[in-house]
């Protein structure tokens, strides 16, 4: 087609469009979801990014593009729960070493949304624990993809229990008057005195204790129920880790990587390396 010999209600409608788009607010454009291919000896698996958590998107896209996942492993493992991969540290680590503690010198703010949770087949950020990272920030660089189980009635309650405990363990570390267990809490973990690290997390338990009888419940909602009592997922980590994308091709490859024996740190015996790209 000639472009050029466009007929003249055309021309006249071009100018009009591109007026109009001029009105679009900027943060509407660019809606189409990033998706994104890990390359497995086990298989491919694509992943949609959501739009509803831009910083997380954004941060993943940029690892992506400059080729800061190739060799790495999925370096934790665990049947019925996840497989996580993303550290650094794995691309030349000897067997015998423990990983999931590198990345970026970086983290990312949380983006809890209550619409996107746990199902089997979404992927979420890595983080430190709560004493640690008490406003949840996200690693730069780890995530994990859910395998997880189907639930029953049973289990969801359990479940919706230990969503409420760790809560309102978040509160009361955010809390003014645990600031300076916060800070001691930080100094120990440098020299590693584990007894002293139990002990301050022992505090902030029994304050859960006493306060756990009198905490709101935490209540699923009806599409959650309807997603962890079909395909299935892992449910208590809804509110608590930041979800932002989900597979929708490769289903099969989770499995095969998620059923592979690994040590008791649960890093495969045999490595399991990895390629993300940018589909589009």
């Amino acid at each position: 087609m000639n472009y050029k010999k466009l007929s003249g209600a055309y021309s006249i409608m071009i100018p009009v469009f591109l007026l109009l788009l001029s009105f679009i607010p900027k943060g509407n454009i660019g809606l189409i979801e990033k998706k994104v291919m890990i390359i497995t000896d086990f298989g491919t698996i694509k992943i949609k990014l959501y739009n509803e958590t831009p910083l997380h998107r954004d941060n993943f896209v940029k690892l992506v593009t400059t080729h800061y996942f190739d060799s790495l492993m999925f370096h934790r493992v665990i049947q019925n729960f996840m497989i996580q991969g993303g550290d650094p540290d794995s691309k030349n680590a000897a067997p015998s070493v423990e990983l999931g503690n590198g990345g970026p010198d970086y983290t990312i703010p949380a983006e809890f949304n209550p619409k996107i949770f746990h199902k089997k087949g979404v992927l979420a950020a890595a983080r430190d624990g709560d004493l640690e990272n008490p406003s949840r920030a996200s690693s730069g660089s780890q995530f994990y993809i859910v395998q997880g189980r189907v639930c029953n009635d049973s289990l969801l309650k359990i479940e919706s229990a230990r969503i409420t405990k760790m809560t309102l363990f978040n509160e009361i570390v955010n809390r003014n008057e645990n600031k300076l267990l916060l800070l001691k809490y930080k100094q120990f973990l440098k020299p590693e005195q584990k007894d002293s690290l139990r002990y301050i997390e022992d505090i902030i338990n029994r304050q859960v204790q006493s306060e756990q009888p009198n905490a709101k419940p935490y209540l699923f909602s009806e599409e959650q129920i309807k997603a962890y009592k079909t395909i299935g997922g892992t449910p208590h980590l809804d509110g608590g880790y930041t979800a932002f994308g989900e597979v929708y091709e490769g289903f099969e490859v989770i499995e095969s990587i998620a059923s592979q024996k690994g040590d008791k740190n649960n890093r495969p015996f045999k490595d399991i390396r990895m390629k993300i790209v940018l589909i589009e």
